[in-house]
């Protein structure tokens, strides 16, 4: 299997949003003899999901979808995290698949359907259904602060995957994702990354996650710097970084995000681990970040540093902080009430923009005939 990937393609495909279906949006508000910002935040956000739909009046959300990526980190084992090491995420996918986590439940409050994409769990494939490991990669990842997480081969099959599964989320009519990650050691990773990226030393990207005391935040502080050390000679290569300090999850992640602006699918960031994928993605495509919105401040430094690259405002601050994608579905009432609310505010004699023809966008498939 070729383990390249010309990343390159997305920078050339990956559009703006429709300006046009902004600026008719909010001239829609206006002609409706509203006061200006009198809906807030709302009418911002009414904004730009008519420029991600390309179309004014905006559409109300209607199809909203959690999706979490699921894996297991090698660095776990080294008590980075207060869940355990061993079945942690296991458990976790597990409650989300039975219900009774809460992202579970806020999404059936909120209705949105909730997918569990199992690229990396350290579990045999059986104890999940099918649906669930279709895009597996491996059992669990290496330990990057001493070892690759991936195989180069094993980082491009989880980037595809990734792809892949936005593809299915576009082709399926999905309008909106609330993106989210289930893994323990996964914030470790991602202050890797991020620090990588931003230049940062250990400590100015080493957060709580689960909870942890001093004494286990020392030793998370240990572990990111010692792979930093192995991030910084591959952060010209994002597919080598992804493999060397990232995992299957973060891969995927990355791939999905950088497709999902291709085929305009718009997308709610949860924690640090969404917000570091989103910061490899910007670097492979400048205007992929257009097509997703924070949905929450969880408290992490990384997270913080990573939105601030992004100019990303994160439209909540609950300090949830166990990820598992709850930060990103509490946005998702913030949504459903801008497209409520502004869907057709202006008089109906006032010509409403027309939606503009859509291209045949080009799926994974298509991509990968050109990477």
């Amino acid at each position: 299997m070729d383990t390249t990937v010309d990343l390159d393609t997305f920078s050339s495909l990956v559009e703006r949003p429709d300006d046009s279906a902004r600026r008719a949006a909010e001239e829609r508000w206006q002609e409706a003899g509203r006061p200006r910002g009198g809906l807030g935040k709302l009418e911002e956000l009414g904004s730009w999901l008519s420029s991600v739909q390309g179309h004014s009046p905006v559409r109300p959300v209607s199809a909203p979808k959690v999706l979490l990526f699921a894996a297991d980190h090698g660095v776990a084992a080294l008590g980075v995290s207060r869940l355990p090491a061993q079945g942690g995420t296991v458990a976790r996918v597990r409650a989300v698949l039975d219900g009774t986590a809460p992202v579970a439940r806020l999404a059936a409050r909120y209705g949105a359907e909730v997918r569990v994409v199992d690229v990396g769990v350290d579990t045999d494939a059986a104890d999940f259904p099918d649906e669930v490991v279709t895009h597996r990669i491996r059992r669990g990842s290496g330990r990057i602060d001493v070892e690759d997480a991936l195989t180069p081969e094993e980082t491009v099959r989880a980037f595809r995957a990734g792809m892949a599964v936005a593809d299915e989320e576009a082709d399926s009519g999905t309008d909106v994702v609330l993106l989210g990650d289930l893994g323990v050691g996964a914030t470790t990773v991602a202050a890797v990354l991020i620090g990588a990226l931003c230049g940062t030393d250990a400590a100015a990207v080493c957060g709580r996650g689960s909870g942890i005391d001093d004494r286990v935040w020392m030793v998370k502080c240990a572990t990111i710097r010692d792979s930093l050390r192995r991030a910084r000679p591959v952060l010209g290569d994002q597919i080598a970084l992804l493999g060397a300090t990232g995992g299957a999850d973060f891969a995927a992640v990355t791939g999905f995000l950088l497709q999902a602006a291709v085929r305009q699918l718009p997308v709610v960031l949860d924690g640090v681990v969404s917000a570091a994928c989103a910061l490899v993605a910007q670097r492979i495509a400048f205007r992929a970040p257009e097509w997703w919105r924070a949905g929450q401040s969880s408290g992490e430094p990384a997270q913080a540093k990573a939105y601030d690259r992004l100019t990303l405002t994160p439209l909540q601050d609950q300090g949830i902080t166990m990820g598992e994608g709850v930060g990103a579905v509490l946005a998702l009432p913030l949504l459903q009430a801008a497209g409520d609310a502004l869907a057709d505010e202006a008089p109906r004699s006032n010509a409403a923009a027309a939606p503009k023809e859509q291209p045949k966008l080009p799926s994974a498939a298509d991509l990968l005939r050109r990477l």
